[in-house]
């Protein structure tokens, strides 16, 4: 989701997810990038296309098709940042306004080093609470709960599809998309 003021770390995360491997600069995502990964969950193989959008606002065009189709969203803010952290009710509301039915994490990245954090996480555990979403925090660079974040939605949609659908296949691909909220800049972060 396009705020174009910070880097709140979507596609490090992914990288780390995807690829086990971090960096400390990324260009920024020039309008979508996807990585696939498969994952065993509860004894089912899963293969998830994860689809990491640009944030900027000068994507958004581009990005908001991604919204169709999607199982799973997942919001991203920064923990260094108090204002991406107080954009993501507006991403919610586009993301509700744009999904039919999707799961949906928060997610706050960068969170390895404790002098920088300015997002309590009291306050976002209570943001979370609210908005009826499960919240993590993360670091990429360090590898904090990135799996298990990836692993929760990834279980919140399965659950949910074989709900919904008993009869589906186990073949059929989750789409999971980190929320697009990006960076102005060319270098990217945690």
């Amino acid at each position: 989701m396009p705020n174009g003021l910070t880097c709140v770390g979507k596609s490090s995360l992914l990288i780390r997810f995807s690829d086990d491997t971090f960096s400390g600069s990324y260009i920024t995502t020039i309008g979508v990038d996807f990585k696939i990964r498969t994952v065993d969950i509860e004894g089912m193989r899963v293969k998830l296309q994860i689809w990491d959008t640009a944030g900027q606002e000068r994507f958004r065009t581009i990005t908001s098709t991604y919204y169709r189709g999607t199982h799973g969203v997942i919001v991203v803010y920064d923990v260094t940042n108090g204002e991406s952290f107080a954009n993501v009710r507006r991403w919610l509301e586009e993301i509700q306004n744009n999904c039919d039915v999707v799961k949906k994490v928060l997610v706050g990245n960068k969170n390895d080093d404790p002098d920088r954090k300015v997002v309590i996480t009291e306050d976002a555990q209570r943001f979370a609470k609210q908005m009826d979403i499960e919240l993590f925090e993360t670091s990429a660079k360090d590898n904090i709960n990135v799996e298990n974040m990836f692993l929760s939605i990834t279980r919140q949609v399965l659950d949910h599809k074989l709900r919904t659908s008993p009869n589906e296949q186990q073949k059929d691909t989750l789409h999971l998309k980190p929320n697009p909220k990006g960076s102005k800049g060319g270098k990217c972060c945690r």
